[in-house]
């Protein structure tokens, strides 16, 4: 796209002016979508009740939220009560007798398991130790090998600050980071907007046309893990709503995430762009190898994203799962609204397209009436 001036002289558009033409095409192609959608619906009255078999089914989610009473004590998980939590969520989400038939009937012991953890904000506000001890544990018993079982968020010095090493040497299983796992250069996401490379991205210090454009993939996801279990703490995002799910996995997969970060109308883009991106054979999207959504929800961190802030926190001694990652980022998101408008605490201006969006794209299960929740007190 060029701008003739007058007189002949030829601008090239900024990379800001072609970002905004890129998301008012993917808004556009959005509401293609969903007015599409509706033309396909049956018209109302009688004609509608003639046709109501034909209807397209609303599509439904399923959440099980397990409560247990001192699950933690002045903000502290109590490791002893986190096990019967997982065996209760698992087996009631699933239908199964036990928690081993119901990994099997999400997973194969020939997987490897990929344990999405959001690490940066530490061990308190972050994905708990104790939550990812006991869903490790589960697996051990139900026949997976250490080795096919990998922790895992965008870098090792989290990891390591958040205390997932010391978990990892208890059980033999493994500690990854996506950018150390290194990039490939075959699998990304393009986006017109160049980014701001940093150190670890694939293309920093590169030069020439189109450096800066297009997000590579770790080759954690493209080339080892089989399988992702997000277990995502119940912690603010002020642009987004929640550190979640959709965000957490999309973020943490692929580079040069600068360009997105601290624009809420680019993320609500992005992430759901990307979770849908094939990374295998031109088939198998990263969204695909999701099995099993956990919320760590022992604890709610309503202000202070990744600042570990228990003034602005409440212990809700709950886990939430669900195989619908929108669904429960859905519910996060309520849930950190309601905690903040019960403290009076400051109100945050979110943007939530990002889950509009993926519902579109058909992630998952965006209108909070479509999502059926299950509690097990």
């Amino acid at each position: 796209m060029v701008t003739i001036r007058h007189g002949g002289n030829i601008r090239r558009p900024t990379s800001q002016e072609t970002h905004r033409v890129c998301l008012i095409m993917t808004r556009l192609s959005l509401i293609f979508l969903s007015l599409a959608f509706c033309l396909c619906l049956p018209s109302s009255g009688s004609a509608a009740e003639t046709n109501a078999p034909n209807r397209r089914p609303v599509r439904r989610a399923r959440v099980v939220m397990v409560q247990a009473p001192n699950a933690t004590v002045t903000f502290n998980p109590q490791p002893e009560k986190i096990p019967p939590m997982i065996q209760r969520g698992l087996t009631n989400l699933t239908g199964r007798a036990t928690p081993k038939d119901a990994w099997l009937s999400l997973i194969s012991t020939q997987d490897t398991i990929g344990l999405k953890v959001c690490s940066a904000p530490g061990p308190t506000s972050g994905t708990r130790p104790a939550v990812v001890e006991a869903v490790v544990k589960s697996l051990l018993a139900a026949g997976l090998p250490p080795k096919q079982i990998v922790v895992w968020d965008k870098h090792l010095s989290d990891l390591r600050q958040a205390k997932f090493f010391d978990l990892a040497e208890r059980y033999g299983v493994r500690v990854a980071g996506a950018a150390e796992a290194g990039y490939d250069e075959k699998v990304y996401y393009p986006m017109a907007l160049i980014g701001q490379l940093v150190w670890g991205d694939l293309e920093f210090g590169k030069k020439g046309e189109g450096i800066g454009r297009n997000s590579y993939f770790s080759r954690l996801v493209t080339q080892q893990i089989t399988k992702v279990v997000n277990i995502t703490p119940l912690l603010n995002h002020n642009l987004v709503g929640v550190s979640g799910a959709l965000w957490g996995l999309a973020m943490s997969s692929v580079d040069n995430t600068l360009r997105f970060e601290n624009d809420p109308d680019r993320l609500a883009s992005a992430v759901p762009e990307i979770l849908v991106r094939p990374i295998i054979d031109d088939r198998i999207a990263l969204g695909d190898r999701v099995a099993l959504n956990i919320v760590d929800a022992l604890i709610c961190q309503y202000q202070g994203e990744e600042q570990t802030m228990l003034h602005f926190s409440v212990e809700l001694n709950q886990l939430w799962f669900s195989t619908d990652a929108v669904a429960l980022d859905v519910l996060s998101a309520q849930e950190i609204d309601r905690q903040r408008k019960a403290s009076k605490a400051l109100e945050v201006k979110t943007n939530l397209e990002l889950y509009q969006n993926a519902a579109l794209l058909e992630i998952g299960v965006g209108d909070a009436r479509n999502i059926d929740v299950t509690r097990l007190p």
